[in-house]
């Protein structure tokens, strides 16, 4: 499944969400499956069950629903399908994700690496609420749920998201 628009896989965005994943890129399981997060060693899923920001374990096919749930999706890489180390240098399009959050103006955007924040940013990180926003959205950086990085793993920040995230729902929208 590949978006009109020829991402790898489409944007899952519409305005009063509260959550907005960004990933790097699609790997090449979820490119060929046209879900994001789909290979089984990929915690995403599971992340977001545990953390209780979904009230099931969703199957990477069920992504659609994410807005359901106040969640929605993307990726800096729109055209590219790969490893970070895999991509070609100009991959990354933050000023294209930049001008989608400033439209869609989620609650908080959490990247899904530090690699992607620090390439949507232009400066390093560190887990965690960021103190850079996009317009009203605040950033949060997760450890990467990618079988790939399991020794930076922690469900810890994807906890302290889900309490912002109870937080920021909690509040009158601006």
């Amino acid at each position: 499944m590949r978006a009109d628009n020829g991402h790898i896989l489409p944007d899952v965005l519409k305005p009063g969400l509260a959550l907005v994943f960004c990933g790097t890129a699609a790997g090449k399981r979820s490119a060929a499956e046209g879900a994001y997060y789909a290979h089984p060693g990929n915690l995403f899923w599971r992340a977001l069950h545990q953390s209780e920001l979904t009230p099931r374990l969703l199957a990477p096919a069920e992504f659609p629903q994410l807005p359901n749930y106040g969640i929605g999706l993307t990726d800096l890489a729109k055209h590219h399908i790969g490893n970070d180390n895999q991509l070609p240098r100009d991959a990354f399009d933050a000023a294209a994700l930049i001008v989608k959050i400033e439209h869609y103006a989620p609650r908080v955007l959490a990247f899904t690496s530090k690699n992607g924040a620090r390439a949507a940013l232009g400066h390093s990180v560190d887990y965690g609420l960021q103190t850079a926003t996009i317009g009203d959205t605040q950033i949060f950086v997760l450890p990467s749920p990618s079988g790939q990085a399991r020794g930076h793993w922690t469900i810890a920040p994807w906890l302290a998201l889900a309490e912002l995230t109870r937080t920021v729902r909690a509040k009158p929208s601006r």
